[in-house]
């Protein structure tokens, strides 16, 4: 931190702020993790892309219900990856 505040509120904020964002970041993490592990288990043809595919779908609905990502882009995500799916 660069320069810390002064008022007692301002200081819990900064704190506040810190932890929010590094929940946020462990989260958006994982849904692309996810999301990565799926695309690279169909690429090779693995057994469990069903499997890998319902996290992903799972990872993106729970980043999208905490207001990480908006409802179009999760549509558009798990869209995009049932369309994988089917192939």
């Amino acid at each position: 931190m660069k320069n810390m505040p002064i008022i007692k509120s301002a200081i819990k904020r900064v704190k506040t702020t810190e932890k929010a964002n590094a929940a946020n970041s462990s989260q958006l993490s994982k849904m692309r993790t996810a999301v990565k592990k799926f695309e690279k288990a169909k690429t090779a043809g693995a057994e469990n892309v069903e499997q890998l595919f319902n996290e992903a779908v799972s990872a993106i609905d729970k980043a999208q219900s905490k207001g990480l990502i908006k409802a179009n882009k999760a549509a558009r995500d798990k869209s995009r990856m049932a369309a994988r799916l089917a192939k």
